[in-house]
């Protein structure tokens, strides 16, 4: 299940906007009856999303979290910025094929 704050952001984007900052548009609470996350202030210039708006984004919400990860283990594997600049000027055939590797062993979704 996506996190609450992935489904804002899928919602928000399908209305055009796109940016959300959690610190100031929209601030989420922690339920202490064990239910989760809900929105606790809406400072958008868009509808607040119904319940039924933030379950139709479950499916983008959940890709995206995916990918992110994917982006992570992406970063991490491909190395150092500056080691990899050296490595393109010595073989750029040799970091294209590394490069290659990485994102096959880690595909998107």
């Amino acid at each position: 299940m996506a996190q609450l704050s992935n489904k804002i952001i899928a919602y928000a984007n399908s209305l055009g906007v796109s940016k959300v900052d959690f610190m100031k548009d929209v601030m989420l609470q922690d339920d202490s009856d064990g239910k989760g996350a809900y929105i606790k202030e809406w400072n958008l210039d868009i509808a607040q999303p119904t319940d039924a708006q933030l379950s139709a984004q479950e499916s983008s919400a959940n890709t995206e979290e995916a990918n992110n990860q994917v982006r992570s283990t992406r970063r991490s594997a491909y190395g150092d910025i500056g080691e990899q600049l050296d490595e393109i000027y010595k073989d750029i055939d040799s970091w294209k094929a590394r490069i290659k590797s990485i994102k096959d062993a880690n595909p998107k979704s």
